[in-house]
């Protein structure tokens, strides 16, 4: 049986993920606001640990929405300056190659 041809793998999708994750953590805090006037009732059948658990899970996602907003602003910078070096903005050469901008560098 012949092989099919290989073709290149498709670039990744692009996501919105502060919003997928801002939303989980919306979730997470309505399900503890919901889950807090029944406290008594959850404790009482053995699942009082439920509403904590969607408060810890709320404030986990804070983190993470903090975590995707600095990635989105971090490949934003990234794809700024490669832009930038692609048009020429960027000539100069770093002194030494040690990265660091003559102009801030500390002999």
């Amino acid at each position: 049986m012949p092989k099919t041809p290989l073709h290149p793998s498709p670039p990744p999708l692009e996501a919105n993920d502060v919003a997928i994750v801002g939303g989980g953590t919306v979730l997470w805090f309505v399900a503890f606001v919901a889950l807090l006037p029944f406290q008594g009732t959850l404790s009482d059948h053995g699942h009082g640990t439920w509403p904590w658990i969607c408060l810890s899970g709320g404030l986990l996602g804070l983190l993470g929405v903090w975590y995707c907003r600095a990635r989105r602003d971090a490949i934003a910078r990234s794809r700024a300056a490669e832009a930038a070096e692609a048009a020429g903005g960027t000539t100069e050469r770093r002194a030494e190659g040690d990265g660091q901008d003559p102009a801030t560098r500390s002999d």
